[in-house]
């Protein structure tokens, strides 16, 4: 899925005997109160039932994430939002329709009693349909079609999100009852968050939808999506300054500084670029360079990826070539600068 192709259509659900086990005990476990790893297209979630409040803090003791940092409620893609939201705003219904089950998160007036852990206590809560169908298929069987599941990224609080079933196991393995393996994501980056609960819609995190799909569906100019948000806006995942961040520091850099400085640093620097590598550099150090495609879908795609392999290497830095100023390009960018903060 690219970032402005809309929802994705859900294929009938066509598991073998193996799979459709796994998603059983999935069920079981998780409305049992236990966590486990799921696939969506965007990264891999650590999943709980979100009307369980003392498995959803079992998430946020396992990320080590802090208690006032809301997280994502995933409902199955023919589930009634007014479930978990107080009322639904017509600018959500239209992108409801053009874009779920899919990357776009969606930031809702909450309904009194409900999932107040997920929502760290605010009067707003953020819902999405994932697009992948394993987390579909969990779904649709959980509290029989009519749960939720609390399922931020399946990684420690502000580290690299994991895009594939090892990545979760390495990360947080003894925390988890299940890892569900459903191969590597194909968006690769978070979703896109809009804040749907005040006046106007409102872009508090881009993501895997680029502005110019959703202000299409909406009618509006790109540029008022992205305005800067009220004082007041909810809290969402994702907006701290440091996040996304590899253990090993991060620089962003031209392409330029990068092949000037690389030979001489090689051996202790890993870099993660658009281009090809400049000659002449030690047979040994050229693992240390990673090179992306440079199209953003693809990009967003194979980022965590690249960077988890750099940083497990054990290097001094990561030098990471920045991107073009294009705004297909800023969930890519706004990843980046996250990770480098």
């Amino acid at each position: 899925m690219t970032a402005v192709e809309g929802a994705v259509p859900l294929r009938h659900e066509n598991l073998t005997d193996a799979a459709l086990r796994e998603v059983e005990e999935a069920v079981r476990l998780l409305e049992a109160g236990r966590l486990v790893g799921l696939p969506t297209e965007t990264v891999y979630g650590l999943a709980a039932d979100a009307a369980n409040d003392r498995a959803v803090r079992a998430i946020y003791a396992a990320k080590g994430r802090p208690a006032d940092h809301p997280v994502i409620v995933h409902v199955q893609h023919r589930a009634d939002p007014l479930r978990w939201a107080a009322r639904l705003p017509p600018s959500a219904r239209q992108l409801i329709d053009a874009f779920w089950p899919g990357p776009l998160t969606l930031v809702l007036p909450r309904r009194s009693g409900v999932a107040a852990v997920c929502a760290a206590g605010q009067d707003t809560i953020a819902l999405r349909s994932p697009a992948h169908p394993l987390a579909q298929a969990v779904l649709r069987r959980l509290h029989a079609g009519e749960g939720g599941l609390a399922a931020p990224s399946a990684n420690r609080f502000g580290r690299i999100s994991p895009t594939s079933a090892d990545d979760v196991r390495a990360e947080l393995g003894p925390a988890l009852a299940l890892v569900l393996d459903g191969g590597r994501c194909a968006v690769g980056i978070e979703s896109t968050i809009v804040d749907c609960s005040g006046a106007a819609p409102r872009i508090l995190r881009p993501g895997g939808l680029e502005a110019s799909a959703l202000a299409e569906v909406l009618g509006v100019d790109a540029r008022s999506l992205q305005a800067p948000p009220a004082a007041a806006a909810p809290r969402v995942p994702g907006a701290l300054a440091s996040h996304y961040a590899p253990r090993t520091p991060l620089r962003l850099r031209s392409a330029a500084a990068i092949d000037a400085d690389w030979p001489a640093a090689a051996a202790q620097v890993g870099v993660l670029a658009l281009h090809a590598r400049p000659p002449g550099v030690p047979a040994g150090a050229q693992a240390h360079w990673v090179r992306l495609v440079a199209e953003p879908a693809a990009c967003a795609r194979d980022l965590y990826a690249a960077l988890r392999a750099l940083d497990a290497l054990a290097l001094q830095q990561i030098w990471v070539e920045e991107v073009p100023p294009q705004t297909a390009w800023e969930a890519v960018r706004d990843r980046l600068r996250r990770a480098a903060a």
